[in-house]
């Protein structure tokens, strides 16, 4: 098949710089979620018309798959189909999808491209209590013979419930003789996609229906609003499928996947928890309240959290404790260590059965480069310590609490770096006035 995916609108209503499309629904853009359903169908031409910050828009999903044509001016569905159609095999059908409806289902488009035979129209509608605002399909006798724009509808017309979604199949070689035979003559002065069925039931052509499981898979984005009520819909999804698969979250209304979250067996989330990017979980990993994990990958039966913050390039082995406010970045820390309190560590590899102590911080930036730390197996770090990379503690070492560590630690010996304590005898402490 052929897909053309319309993304040309300036979305106004959303009261911003960034193209409408580019806007961030559950961690990525809402143009790469139909994208990605779109791969799903294994098309032969996957078609993208373009118009408002269009270059931004190719900037930022760019990809070899991608035919990427201009709408320009935007004169409505129908014309921006009909720069797409050079692009197109007129000897495979052609489904219509839109950039700005994220959570239209890889299998209700398969449904609608199985829906009558390919040299039939196969329309995706719904029907709705409320069907204000979209256009309505029109029968006769039961057979569909044209869609009306809200705008152009005749009272009666507006009180048919069943509503074009826009999202439809069209044999090509006729959607090539359709298209340059539409007309502007309505309240939009635009030439709709949607005037095609009237020309398709002229020419005695098969008009098929088929419908979503659920309203909102094509519900569409034009403002902030509509953002926020499809990111809690997609949130509610993906929650209902890691609970299907195992999961346990404490509050499926709490919890925020802005990218790839893949979980072992027996894994528990509590509430507030952000994962971005990709997320790996091992078996038995328990994550507490309140933390954000970024491109991380958690090995079996550690415990994160509560308040912890786990950020890009960090790797835990199994049985690692991670605690509240730490902050864990670009580093590797083997099995059963601890990090439990208040602690940085950034460009850090640590071995095995390692005790963090609270308010530990690698000090791994000298204001230019980065700098690695490296902790060996059994060493025991005491609170408030800075370790100045690039630098090394050896196997089995010890670093008293308030250490600034600046040169190597040797392997297996306690290492301290402070200042000499000393009081002041007859010290006054200043009085206020």
């Amino acid at each position: 098949m052929n897909i053309v995916i319309l993304a040309a609108g300036q979305g106004k209503r959303m009261h911003s710089d960034l193209p409408k499309v580019l806007h961030p629904l559950a961690g990525k853009p809402i143009l790469a979620h139909v994208l990605d359903t779109a791969r799903q169908l294994a098309p032969s031409c996957i078609c993208v018309v373009v118009g408002h910050g269009g270059e931004r828009v190719r900037e930022r999903l760019s990809s070899s798959d991608i035919t990427w044509v201009t709408q320009e001016p935007q004169l409505g569905t129908g014309h921006a189909v009909m720069q797409a159609l050079p692009y197109l095999d007129p000897a495979v059908p052609t489904l219509v999808l839109y950039g700005d409806v994220p959570l239209i289902r890889t299998e209700t488009l398969i449904r609608l491209m199985q829906t009558g035979a390919e040299e039939h129209l196969a329309l995706l509608t719904v029907c709705l209590d409320n069907p204000h605002g979209y256009g309505r399909i029109v029968r006769v006798k039961g057979c569909i013979t044209r869609i009306v724009e809200e705008k152009d509808a005749e009272d009666a017309e507006r009180a048919i419930s069943e509503i074009n979604t826009g999202i439809i199949k069209a044999p090509t070689a006729q959607l090539s003789r359709w298209l340059p035979a539409l007309g502007n003559r309505n309240a939009q002065g635009e030439y709709y996609l949607t005037d095609i069925v009237a020309l398709a039931a002229g020419e005695g052509m098969t008009i098929e229906t088929c419908h979503p499981e659920d309203s909102w898979e094509v519900e569409g984005i034009n403002s902030r609003a509509q953002l926020a009520a499809l990111e809690r819909i997609a949130q509610r999804n993906m929650a209902e499928r890691l609970m299907e698969a195992g999961v346990a979250l404490a509050d499926p209304a709490r919890i925020d996947v802005r990218g790839e979250l893949l979980c072992g067996r027996d894994v528990s989330i509590d509430v507030n928890c952000v994962f971005e990017g990709k997320v790996v979980l091992g078996d038995g990993v328990t994550i507490g309240p309140n933390c954000v994990l970024k491109d991380a990958v958690v090995g079996p039966r550690c415990v994160i959290g509560p308040f912890a913050h786990l950020r890009p390039g960090t790797v835990l082995g199994a049985a690692v404790h991670i605690g509240n406010f730490v902050e864990v970045k670009n580093s590797t820390i083997a099995d059963h260590s601890k990090a439990n309190h208040l602690s940085y560590i950034g460009d850090a590899t640590i071995g095995s059965r390692v005790n963090v102590g609270a308010g530990t911080i690698t000090c791994n930036y000298d204001g230019a480069a980065k700098h690695r730390t490296v902790i060996e197996d059994d060493v025991f770090i005491g609170s408030d310590t800075q370790l100045v990379a690039p630098v090394t503690v050896g196997r089995g070492a010890t670093l008293g609490a308030g250490t600034t560590l600046t040169k190597d630690a040797p392997p297996d010996q306690l290492t301290v770096s402070r200042t000499k304590q000393f009081s002041v005898a007859g010290w006054k402490r200043p009085i206020k006035g």
